[in-house]
């Protein structure tokens, strides 16, 4: 099976789209994470889930973990309050990772390689340069368990 088999239909955001929506397509969804694009609409990376939680979470908590137990309920009540002005590209990691992607012809083992590889939950599918769907971790493991 090649990746463009496996592909699907998979909501993008614009790097300078509003992140708030972009979170909110995510979670309403029940994504692990997002293709985001360029201005061109080529991929130029990809938001996980796990990322958007790492940029809710305050750094000192994320040092000290023991520090979570003193944050109020309240904190997850200002997630929207955190990412109200900011941009999808203000949540991507500072560190840019290779892009998570593959070509239309790769096999199930080289996509599979690909998302161990760089620990991401899914892949872009390019075909000819252009995005033609996302292949995530739960779908390569449903193709491969049949």
């Amino acid at each position: 099976m090649h990746a463009a088999q496996m592909a699907e239909e998979f909501p993008v955001a614009g790097v300078d789209s509003d992140a708030l929506e972009a979170v909110r397509l995510m979670a309403t969804q029940r994504l692990p994470g997002i293709v985001v694009t360029d201005r061109s609409g080529c991929p130029c990376s990809i938001l996980p889930a796990s990322q958007v939680v790492r940029f809710l979470v305050p750094g000192y908590v994320q040092d000290d973990p023991s520090l979570a137990g003193v944050l109020s309920e309240s904190m997850a009540d200002r997630v929207a309050d955190r990412l109200a002005g900011k941009t999808v590209r203000d949540l991507l990691p500072e560190d840019s990772a290779e892009l998570p992607t593959v070509h239309s012809d790769d096999t199930i083992v080289e996509v599979a390689a690909i998302m161990a590889r760089l620990r991401c939950p899914l892949v872009a599918v390019l075909d000819g340069g252009k995005l033609s769907g996302v292949i995530t971790a739960s779908r390569l493991l449903e193709l491969a368990l049949h």
